[in-house]
């Protein structure tokens, strides 16, 4: 990694993010490969002006089906890095406002 801007790649929002910013205080973001903890909480601490209490990271696996004639597996949606931050009390990351 050579900048704080390419350990972030894009906020991951669905039913189950949306309950941890709101109840739990936690965020979800999708992250690069090589992306380390220390990496993603400095990233989130510098970009957002927060402070980190803790950060979780998650190999999700690839999506994979069967064709259906030749009954082969073929890869539907690659795999990815996530990591799931949890912030002090009382803070919020800017970009999750809306969506509550």
């Amino acid at each position: 990694m050579t900048t704080i801007y390419e350990v972030l790649r894009r906020p991951l929002v669905t039913e189950k993010t949306n309950y941890q910013s709101s109840k739990l205080n936690q965020y979800t973001f999708e992250v690069a490969g090589s992306a380390t903890r220390t990496l993603v909480k400095d990233a989130i601490e510098r970009l957002f002006d927060v402070k980190v209490v803790n950060v979780n990271i998650i190999n999700t696996p690839a999506k994979r089906g069967r064709r259906a004639r030749s009954r082969r597996l073929l890869v539907r949606r690659a795999g990815y890095k996530k990591a799931i931050i949890t912030l002090e009390a009382g803070q919020t990351l800017s970009i999750f406002e809306g969506v509550q």
